[in-house]
């Protein structure tokens, strides 16, 4: 169901794509309430490195916040400024061309409440120094919400798909990529990412596996059976925390707070 914002509006949970973003979504409001709270101030500054067409931007706009996307791709951030201007928050929504590497030539560093790094890191030349990048931008107390392929589901959906053989490769290439036609450059496991957000001054809140279930579930059944997709989105919501099933996410999200 939709969630009241602080403006009246309604902000609905980003939808069928949802299997995709549902329990990441839902972490990263309650976050950003709690900072929100914490700092007496309704609006806050938000950084999405990465951020596209605004799949996340838009919403938290919605919810009242004052949202940057540092996006390298001119398409993609023509597509956010059209969402922003149909969602009636254009008024709350930048987009700026630029990568996490070369992140400060475009942002101020320290100057904002919350950071997203989403499907990032599998494409930088340096995770470290990508994460380093983005916690850099954080003010001290800052919410750091990062998210990015697991290894575990690589290695399970191509197990499943009988390739036993590009399985094997992925678990075992430094990469976690199962061939030369893997479109992934790179996959982590829950401890590489805990140990890259630590280091970078991050204190780790809450890692949760994303896609558990969804992607090996067929789609016509959740299509078509009653209440399956939000029974399916309940399902993942309960294993999302459950350290046994971070090693077969298909995603795995990190959420932590900048160590002041």
């Amino acid at each position: 169901m939709p969630d009241p914002s602080p403006r009246g509006e309604t902000t609905p949970r980003p939808p069928r794509a949802s299997l995709r973003t549902s329990v990441v979504w839902e972490v990263l409001k309650a976050a950003l309430d709690r900072r929100a709270e914490a700092t007496g101030r309704d609006a806050l500054d938000v950084l999405d490195t990465g951020g596209g067409s605004g799949y996340f931007a838009v919403p938290l706009a919605q919810l009242g916040h004052r949202v940057t996307v540092v996006d390298p791709s001119p398409n993609a951030l023509f597509a956010l400024e059209r969402r922003a201007a149909e969602a009636s928050v254009a008024d709350r929504v930048r987009g700026v061309q630029g990568d996490v590497h070369g992140l400060f030539d475009v942002v101020e560093r320290g100057g904002h409440d919350a950071v997203l790094c989403h499907g990032v890191l599998e494409y930088v030349e340096d995770p470290a120094e990508g994460v380093r990048n983005a916690v850099g931008a954080l003010r001290p107390g800052g919410v750091f919400s990062l998210l990015a392929a697991g290894l575990g589901g690589a290695v399970l959906a191509r197990a499943l798909a009988g390739h036993f053989d590009e399985a094997r490769q992925a678990l075992t290439d430094p990469a976690g990529r199962w061939g030369e036609g893997d479109p992934v450059p790179r996959r982590f496991t829950a401890e590489q990412l805990t140990g890259l957000v630590t280091a970078a001054g991050v204190e780790v809140g809450a890692v949760h596996g994303v896609r558990i279930f969804g992607d090996l579930v067929p789609g016509a059944l959740v299509d078509t059976e009653p209440g399956a997709l939000e029974a399916l989105l309940a399902l993942e919501a309960a294993a999302a925390e459950l350290p046994a099933f971070h090693s077969v996410a298909t995603q795995l999200h990190v959420l932590g707070e900048h160590r002041t």
